[in-house]
């Protein structure tokens, strides 16, 4: 109860799409999948998924979808955003409740530092406008884990408006056909969490935990379809989804069920529904069509909400007691899209790769680290790590915090490929060796297993000469005109010296003595 929580608002976007066949979904009991609480915690934000159309066939026409997200997310604070309680994540139920969180007459709201800077940080972050002003209201509802009868949330002046935010999507086979996509933010606000609802279905009773503070994230979908050029469709609501990936799912099958439903000569129900992940369809919770009145009013225990830049702060104000948006400007740390921008003009690489190592948490710090610690190229270290070193991860499934293989270890391998000290296919077996976590070094892996690259150049001589003369076959061919020819006569000598000679050193010898 009273956790900070951010809201966070998007307006509907619109997407193509063909008359797509939806198949049934018959419920099984109750909906699982996503929680049955009401709205909770401090502060909302939204973004749109990427959703690929279908071409229509012949005779078809297009369908529109439209897609708006409310996004509930927790704040990152210590207590609650309008008591002392702690947060604490899994506490034993009510035991981080206080007066106030419990409703108890006489009790106040006492708003919570860290939560608005964490709110006028995000804002800024979705370039939103910062309100200098914004107010806090009540909404009233009944239901049983709001025990005040109303929720203190900001509807008439919220903490931050008109944001956006740009994300790239790959809209091909190829991960380098990327698009920039840009998805608007209504407005971001705090509001105030309410409780927890337990059902046990063995004892037919619902019991209720105000503590509130465990969700990370939720998500409300609205959903609608509607002929291009025609009216906007009637919407449904998608309640409480807690992972991007039920929320894409919920909201592919949505746009599918409403098509197939009009294809069909139905209508589409104004009504509130949830996602059930075992099924992978949403099932129907309440209908919305006689409007709640939620009777917003301003919340009296609460002043407006006031904020300063450099320019209007008081003189002599006591920097404990303004929240100053520049300095808070200040603080924020590197954005995902300048990142990515400055990967690509420092390093030179492909902007799919600096997706890639931002979609992974850690890999980028693991790629820094490593380019920090060897003499390789930025593009050899990129390949090694999206390919060799993300590649291992997932056969695993382990996150980059979980690798046996440290960046030293992998700059120190880059290393003694860099210098020719060994091939790229031993590099490979000593990666493996690494792997096993033995606690040995590169070094030491190449020096048990022989794996230097020879370079004896007199003796590569002697090989490469002996090939020629044992395959004249082959020599033939390569005479013949048959580029091919020589890949095989490399590969025979790279046998012979158990892949300890550098492919190019191979073909500069086999190439000088055939023209000799």
């Amino acid at each position: 109860m009273a956790a900070p929580m951010l809201r966070w608002c998007c307006p509907g976007r619109r997407f193509a799409f063909a008359r797509v066949g939806c198949g049934s979904c018959h419920r099984r009991g109750p909906p699982t999948g996503s929680t049955s609480n009401g709205k909770r915690g401090q502060s909302t934000v939204a973004q749109q998924p990427h959703i690929t159309a279908q071409k229509p066939r012949k005779g078809e026409r297009e369908w529109a979808a439209v897609v708006g997200l409310e996004i509930h997310a927790q704040i990152a604070s210590n207590s609650k955003l309008f008591s002392g309680s702690q947060v604490h994540f899994a506490a034993p139920p009510n035991s981080l409740v206080s007066f106030f969180d419990a409703s108890l007459p006489g009790t106040l709201p006492v708003l919570n530092r860290r939560c608005v800077e964490a709110a006028v940080m995000t804002g800024l972050a979705l370039d939103c406008h910062i309100n200098r002003k914004s107010l806090f209201d009540r909404k009233h509802y009944f239901y049983a884990d709001l025990p005040a009868g109303y929720q203190i949330t900001q509807q008439r002046l919220p903490i931050a408006v008109n944001g956006s935010l740009a994300y790239s999507v790959s809209v091909g086979r190829k991960p380098s056909q990327m698009v920039t996509r840009t998805v608007r933010v209504k407005q971001i606000q705090l509001e105030q969490d309410s409780g927890k609802s337990l059902h046990d279905d063995l004892r037919s009773q619902t019991l209720i935990d105000l503590n509130r503070a465990e969700g990370q994230l939720r998500v409300d979908a609205n959903i609608s379809v509607h002929r291009p050029g025609e009216p906007l469709g009637v919407r449904t609501e998608v309640k409480n989804l807690n992972s991007a990936r039920f929320l894409a799912r919920a909201i592919d099958y949505e746009i599918q069920r409403q098509i197939n439903e009009l294809e069909n000569g139905g209508e589409i129900l104004n009504e509130t529904r949830s996602f059930d992940y075992k099924l992978g369809c949403t099932v129907p919770m309440r209908d919305k069509e006689g409007k709640q009145d939620y009777r917003f009013m301003p919340e009296p225990n609460l002043p407006p909400l006031l904020l300063y830049d450099s320019g209007s702060l008081p003189p002599g104000a006591d920097p404990q007691q303004v929240i100053d948006i520049d300095r808070l400007r200040e603080r924020l740390p590197e954005l995902p899209r300048v990142t990515r921008e400055r990967l690509v003009r420092q390093y030179g690489m492909l902007p799919e790769h600096s997706c890639a190592l931002l979609n992974e948490v850690g890999l980028l710090e693991f790629f820094q680290s490593v380019i920090k610690e060897t003499r390789a190229e930025p593009k050899k270290v990129t390949s090694w790590v999206l390919n060799t070193f993300l590649g291992f991860l997932k056969q695993q499934n382990l996150a980059v915090s979980e690798s046996p293989v440290t960046p030293s270890a992998l700059a120190e391998l880059l290393d003694l490929l860099d210098r020719k000290a060994i091939s790229s296919s031993a590099a490979k077996q000593v990666f493996e060796e690494l792997w096993r976590n033995e606690g040995k070094t590169p070094a030491q892996i190449v020096a048990e297993k022989k794996l230097e690259l020879l370079q004896d150049l007199e003796a590569l001589e002697q090989l490469c000469r002996s090939t020629l003369e044992a395959h004249p076959h082959v020599v033939m061919d390569l005479k013949r005109g048959n580029p091919r020819a020589i890949n095989k006569l490399i590969g025979l000598v790279r046998k012979a010296t158990l892949g300890r000679a550098d492919p190019t050193a191979i073909k500069e010898v086999l190439e000088r003595q055939l023209s000799s």
